[in-house]
């Protein structure tokens, strides 16, 4: 499913136009975007959690040239799902 398709089943299921749909699936994005940049975590109750890890520098090497580079640290964020989730994608809930 891509964000398109989220937002035609959103403005059909709730009864909003489509602009209004997306509007609402952005705030949502944006809003889950915003906690993580604060370092902050997200988690949706039987769903998942996002939350942000760090990661040290550390050397690495160019691929191409096999010449050595500092690589410098950084935040991803990280998923993690929910039991429930798991569950019912495993066929047991």
């Amino acid at each position: 499913m891509v964000k398109s398709e989220l937002i035609e089943i959103l403005s059909s299921k709730a009864d909003v136009t489509a602009p209004q749909a997306e509007e609402l699936i952005n705030m949502f994005f944006d809003t889950i975007s915003e906690a993580l940049t604060e370092d902050g975590r997200v988690e949706i109750r039987g769903f998942g959690a996002f939350t942000v890890r760090k990661y040290k520098s550390y050397d690495g090497r160019n691929p191409k040239t096999g010449e050595r580079i500092e690589v410098p640290e950084k935040k991803l964020p990280f998923w993690k799902t929910g039991l429930e989730l798991r569950q019912r994608v495993d066929g047991l809930g």
